[in-house]
């Protein structure tokens, strides 16, 4: 795998910046980033781009004072921020999607080239579970890989600590709070042992709360950052089985501990199951799952730090692309490749369009490639 590159000093507070404006998210920062060539260059171009797409208030763009102030608070708490592609950023999380173009880490930043297995389940978890979790963390790690984890209660916490108890074992979890908030509470030691020993990132700025919408987000970045997730005891409605569904569209493994149908903590699992993810009883179990896929090379995909800017759009075109998306839009999903077809416009045209109509507040994204109005 060709060395990672390192943004500048200046290129990363611009990462920032853009990330942190308002209604850009991941999808839109990368699409942005791949139009104008760098950061900084989108930055100049958002406020037109919003009044374009019908907006009438001035976009919030976050301010270099405010991504300084961000960058130097991590600073005091030992963390910093890494950026899509850079060594210290999860490798594999690059695949996705909806990567996170930025994220704060605390941490041993090696751990980001280490092939990771994630594991998820109950908060409310049994004692045999918990067992369970921390016998088989233990021997995954045993076996150099990395244990990935949410650091929540019950199984997350069982499997950080299962795969700290090796003097080398490796371990890294992604939180749903700022990088400086341990939660819950009585997890602040194992979110101090895991800065020392492994590795904690973060997608929310510095001093985000506890957000019940954070922790769905989180969960892609979970999966995203593994090469499969072994689910250990989940309800049917359970926020591990939303982690199974994103591994399962990110095309990551998906494993799970079978369980009593008398508890109801292992419907989930035992549906998992039915529906074919693979049964794991032991550790021979799980890598006979992964061992296929961590003999591949890791590598990179291709998207660039900065590149030229794309081939220009004419504005007659994109103002046809705006008239015809707000005809073929509507409050429900729809695929983006759909509505290239639907339109009769070019895909530069359309892409230009949805970028100027989020923007401006107008559309929401959604996973799966689609769009809906806001």
């Amino acid at each position: 795998m060709p060395a990672p590159r390192e943004l500048s000093d200046a290129e990363r507070l611009d990462w920032l910046r853009l990330i942190r404006s308002e209604n850009v998210g991941p999808i839109t920062f990368h699409q942005l980033l791949e139009r104008f060539g760098s950061a900084a260059s989108a930055l100049q171009a958002l406020p037109e781009m919003a009044r374009r797409g019908g907006r009438s208030k001035v976009l919030k763009i976050a301010s270099k004072a405010e991504a300084e102030a961000e960058r130097d608070g991590l600073a005091r708490i030992n963390a910093r921020l890494v950026a899509w592609g850079e060594a210290a950023y999860p490798a594999r999380l690059c695949s996705i999607d909806d990567a996170p173009p930025i994220l704060a880490m605390k941490g041993h930043g090696d751990l980001a080239r280490k092939h990771g297995v994630a594991i998820v389940g109950a908060r409310n978890a049994s004692a045999i579970g918990l067992r369970f979790t921390r016998d088989i963390a233990h021997a995954i790690a045993k076996q150099d890989l990395a244990v990935v984890s949410g650091l929540a209660r019950g199984i997350d916490r069982a499997a950080h600590e299962g795969a700290l108890l090796s003097a080398d074992g490796a371990s890294y979890a992604f939180i749903g709070t700022g990088i400086d908030m341990a939660f819950p509470p009585e997890n602040a030691d194992l979110h101090d042992r895991l800065a020392e020993r492994g590795a904690i990132y973060a997608e929310m700025p510095l001093g985000t709360g506890v957000k019940g919408q954070n922790f769905p987000r989180r969960n892609r970045l979970i999966s995203g950052a593994s090469l499969g997730v072994l689910v250990v005891e989940a309800a049917m409605k359970s926020g591990s089985l939303i982690t199974a569904r994103f591994a399962a569209s990110q095309g990551r493994e998906v494993m799970a501990v079978p369980g009593s149908p008398l508890d109801p903590r292992c419907n989930g699992t035992n549906d998992l199951i039915r529906n074919g993810a693979a049964l794991i009883e032991r550790l021979e179990d799980v890598l006979a799952v992964i061992d296929p896929i961590r003999r591949g090379a890791l590598q990179m995909p291709e998207r660039s730090f900065s590149a030229g800017p794309a081939e220009p759009v004419h504005d007659d075109d994109i103002v046809a692309a705006h008239r015809r998306l707000m005809e073929l839009l509507s409050p429900s999903p729809v695929g983006i490749d759909e509505l290239i077809r639907l339109s009769g416009q070019t895909p530069a045209a359309i892409h230009t369009a949805l970028l100027e109509l989020e923007l401006a507040g107008r559309i929401m994204r959604h996973r799966g490639n689609k769009v809906s109005l806001s």
